[in-house]
């Protein structure tokens, strides 16, 4: 959803880079190497990083990392480097932000690989990638010891938790990847898992294995069987605590009085937004990006917070937002990130997230892939607790519903054993008809079902429509085509009551009430239409599920 915030200034630069310093290279032998690591791997393909590090006294100014990989793999996507090809030779250039290394320091860029063939003949600055003067791509062949111990510590209807003793290794383990039978389930950094998804009554067979920074794999350890829960044949659906939920702007956009919505708009529960790291950057969470407005030191909105639950209902917060700078961005690693999100979830004793990725978070692999493992880390915190957590990615979706980027992402949180309990399509903003608005996001949310449904086919066609928010915008949109009056939500509340939708929300209860004086075509404060306080927010909380 797009923020129009009192203070929130947006800044964007586009920076075209035309060419890159290539002096200062020179370096003694073995003082510089760079080191491959895959970070996931889903069997047709994986992602990796290289680091380069400076084992020198002084500082270096620019690297070159080049490799070859086999045919049938090719590199997509890419991040903290410049890329040049020539047939299956990869050429890696520092950017202009990284490319001074000081003495001791280290570098790191990614990429995603189609396939499953590694780098081979890794030269570094012209010199091979080990710091000797071949091009082998790294000394070091010494894999890892096998995990051992591997025990069953938990299991659930659609879920077994895992721990094992930790791995040994020449040069130090980084992470393990947990297979389902024969298929890559989680890749984890610490000595415990927990593989969700899985269908209740049902027994499977895990096994894990240890790999180190030079890409060496353990053999596996041992295989152990473990039989879920009973409790269905699919996992389960979100819980009715958020069903009729709108977008609420707590601190934003003239907010309206609690009291006033809890005994005039017919909703019990609000999606809070935005919570972001501040404008100026850093893993610390803020109501609007404004540093001033940390988490840690709110009382404003933790007040609001417990006079809607006194009332009977219950919030979840959103995290991102069209704009600003979402943590996932700001945040070096998984571990900080989830510590940040969880500092949230205790603030305000939260039992539901949102993540509302758009604009330039979607398709970043980097960002994507640390919120993923970040939330993985904040359901295994709950579950440790006792505590229930779920969470709902919000999605902008296309004329033909979810869009590539929707569905990289949605794979991504698979790939990383993120369990999205909801995933939220966002039906505006995406050029519809205004003429025929309540037909044409029908029409969007039915494409966006059948691509959900290919996704996890571990849920069934009820489960899909289950797991699935429908996210509406009262008034005008940011698009000049579009229009949602009164009668468009009627007609979209007897949709989702239908299908039995998880959820139906709108952006936003700020702009639930009519305009006045001057103001802009979609502004953030009024609807744009002829309306009664609380129109929108009425039918909406009719939703029952």
């Amino acid at each position: 959803m797009r923020v129009r915030p009192r203070a929130l200034t947006i800044l964007a630069a586009c920076l075209l880079v035309l060419g890159v310093l290539t002096t200062g290279r020179a370096h003694a032998a073995g003082s510089l190497t760079a080191a491959f690591a895959k970070t996931s791997d889903w069997g047709s393909g994986y992602q990796a990083q290289f680091t380069v590090t400076n084992n020198g006294s002084s500082a270096i100014n620019g690297w070159t990392v080049a490799f070859d990989l086999p045919s049938g793999s090719s590199v997509g996507t890419y991040w903290d480097a410049l890329l040049t090809q020539s047939g299956s030779h990869y050429t890696f250039e520092n950017r202009d932000y990284n490319a001074s290394v000081p003495a001791g320091g280290s570098v790191s860029f990614g990429f995603v690989v189609s396939g499953s063939g590694t780098p081979s003949g890794c030269m570094l600055n012209g010199a091979a990638c080990d710091g000797g003067g071949g091009g082998g791509g790294g000394s070091d062949t010494q894999p890892p010891s096998a995990p051992a111990g591997l025990t069953v510590t938990g299991h659930t209807s659609s879920s077994v938790s895992l721990s094992w003793t930790a791995s040994t290794d020449n040069v130090g383990v980084t992470g393990y990847e947990v297979y389902q039978g024969s298929s890559l389930a989680v890749t984890v950094s610490g000595t415990s898992a927990t593989v969700s998804g899985l269908a209740a009554s049902t027994s499977y067979s895990f096994k894990v294995r240890a790999k180190d920074a030079a890409g060496n794999f353990s053999a596996y350890s041992a295989t152990i069987s473990a039989t879920t829960d009973a409790g269905g044949t699919t996992p389960p659906p979100p819980s009715g605590g958020l069903r009729a939920a709108p977008y609420f702007m707590p601190l934003d956009n003239d907010p309206q009085p609690i009291s006033a919505i809890v005994s005039g708009s017919g909703v019990k529960s609000l999606v809070l937004a935005f919570v972001l790291a501040p404008n100026g950057g850093g893993c610390t969470p803020t109501w609007d990006g404004d540093a001033g407005l940390t988490v840690s030191s709110d009382t404003a909105v933790k007040a609001q917070v417990d006079a809607v639950r006194a009332a009977g209902g219950d919030v979840a917060v959103s995290f991102g937002g069209y704009n600003g700078l979402e943590l996932g961005a700001a945040c070096s690693d998984a571990a900080s990130l989830a510590q940040a999100y969880q500092q949230v979830i205790d603030k305000y004793s939260l039992t539901h997230v949102d993540f509302d990725i758009e604009g330039d978070d979607l398709g970043d692999v980097a960002g994507e892939t640390r919120r993923f493992q970040a939330i993985r880390i904040l359901k295994q915190n709950a579950a440790a607790a006792g505590r229930a957590l779920e969470v709902s990615l919000t999605m902008p979706v296309t004329t033909v519903g979810l869009s590539d980027l929707d569905k990289a992402e949605i794979q991504r949180a698979k790939d990383n054993g993120a369990d999205i309990d909801m995933y939220a399509v966002m039906a505006f903003d995406y050029g519809g008809p205004a003429a025929s608005m309540a037909a044409d996001v029908q029409k969007v949310m039915e494409a966006a079902h059948t691509q959900l449904a290919a996704l996890r086919p571990d849920l069934s066609d009820t489960s899909i429509y289950a797991r699935t928010g429908l996210i509406l915008m009262n008034g005008h949109t940011d698009q000049p085509s579009e229009l949602f009056t009164q009668d468009t939500f009627r007609t979209l509340l007897g949709y989702a009551q239908q299908h039995h939708l998880g959820r139906l929300s709108f952006w936003s209860l700020n702009r639930d009430r009519q305009c006045t004086g001057t103001t802009g075509w979609a502004d953030g404060k009024c609807s744009g239409v002829t309306q009664q306080p609380y129109d929108f927010a009425k039918i909406i909380g009719q939703f029952t599920g």
